[in-house]
């Protein structure tokens, strides 16, 4: 007889490692916003000042975009209705991938759905059996399955560490090398040094992959990022991806390369070719979006001035931050080893009226649970100051 598994007995396993995580501080929970995306959110009903959205610019709540969106669904409709190799490809995505690949000073630039479908698709198009992907220990979750669903042997080097990284280039023997990085690391706000990665991508044949999400926008003289704050090539940076959920403040991901490596991606990476391409009224509101990013410097300025008077204040209360010049500003938290005191304090501050990340393993390596604490050009500079009264008063 064969045993019938019902949907109770399979709940009764599942349950187990649900109530451990919540015996492990690590649960997670849902928050239901009722309002936009701003400085100040609605979030289960109550009023609270927004610290852990990724709007760097403030442009979630622009009405250039918003407009530019209503009339891309005026002209569209609300959804692309295929894949972009089908019939999903509309001018409006050719339009925005010619922006973008001009906007990267790069020949051709391609749109994907998400920032983790343009990871993974990139990593499994480019690498498979016999060759290699080494990685920054650091890296982005969907770097990391990419890289582990690649095929290809993988292998991670110590966080920042250049010499780690050419010593383990200098031992591999695959038929392809991709060195893979984020630009700013999203947990920790620092930055990697690309310059330095690079040069021993290069020295050993090796391909290097830049994820700038929490660069763009952000960084460079216009919004470029950490490469054109460096002002790396492309020959140094061959493969570079973007979002543009963050401070573009839509949704989509974009990949930015040579006519080779586009034609490659829609020729092999599946995620592009097997997924519904994005909406084509998102693509015009990300036009709209990407003038405001390369237009309004006065953004950025003031996001620095608040990164500058957020780490001062923080300095002199006693806080432990890390090295960060980004708007992400992350709060240590002594150690924390279960997670417990992240989510106490992430918890006094929601009651104060302060809406801020309690970041816990496995997001972060075990100990280092933190108060992820973002910037917004949307904040105020007395915000800043009643965030640092209010994280002063819960410790």
């Amino acid at each position: 007889m064969i045993a019938k598994v019902t949907a109770k007995a399979m709940d009764r396993v599942l349950q187990v490692n649900l109530e451990k995580r919540h015996r492990q501080y690590l649960y997670r929970s849902r928050v239901n916003i009722s309002s936009g995306c701003s400085a100040v959110v609605n979030a289960d009903g109550k009023q609270l000042y927004n610290f852990c959205s990724n709007d760097y610019l403030g442009l979630a709540s622009h009405g250039d975009i918003a407009q530019a969106f209503k009339q891309g669904v005026d002209k569209y409709g609300t959804g692309s209705g295929a894949s972009h190799l089908i019939s999903g490809h509309s001018e409006a995505h050719e339009h925005l991938e010619n922006q973008l690949a001009e906007f990267t000073k790069r020949p051709r630039a391609l749109l994907f759905s998400s920032g983790y479908m343009a990871n993974m698709g990139v990593i499994s198009a480019l690498v498979g059996r016999h060759d290699l992907v080494l990685q920054d220990y650091l890296n982005h979750a969907s770097l990391l399955d990419g890289g582990l669903l690649s095929r290809a042997a993988f292998q991670r080097f110590k966080h920042r560490d250049t010499e780690n990284l050419d010593a383990k280039l200098s031992a591999a023997d695959g038929a392809r090398k991709l060195v893979v990085t984020d630009a700013v690391f999203s947990m920790d706000g620092d930055l990697a040094p690309l310059e330095d990665i690079a040069t021993v991508a290069a020295r050993h044949n090796g391909w290097l992959m830049v994820d700038d999400a929490h660069g763009f926008g952000v960084l460079g003289s216009s919004g470029g990022g950490l490469i054109e704050e460096l002002n790396l090539s492309i020959d140094q940076v061959p493969i570079l991806m973007g979002t543009l959920g963050k401070a573009f403040a839509t949704y989509g991901a974009f990949v930015a390369g040579s006519e080779a490596l586009i034609e490659t991606l829609i020729q092999f990476s599946r995620n592009y070719i097997y997924t519904t391409a994005p909406p084509p009224a998102i693509a015009v509101a990300t036009s709209a979006s990407l003038k405001l990013v390369q237009s309004e410097q006065w953004r950025r300025d003031k996001l620095n001035q608040l990164i500058a008077r957020f780490r001062s204040g923080a300095l002199q209360i006693g806080l432990q931050l890390m090295d960060s010049k980004t708007p992400i500003q992350p709060v240590l938290m002594d150690a924390d080893q279960t997670g417990q005191k992240v989510l106490e304090i992430s918890g006094k501050l929601r009651d104060s009226g302060f809406m801020v990340g309690a970041i816990r393993p496995p997001t972060v390596p075990e100990g280092t649970g933190r108060l992820r604490i973002t910037l917004s050009a949307n904040h105020s500079e007395e915000q800043v100051d009643a965030l640092l009264d209010a994280l002063d008063r819960c410790r």
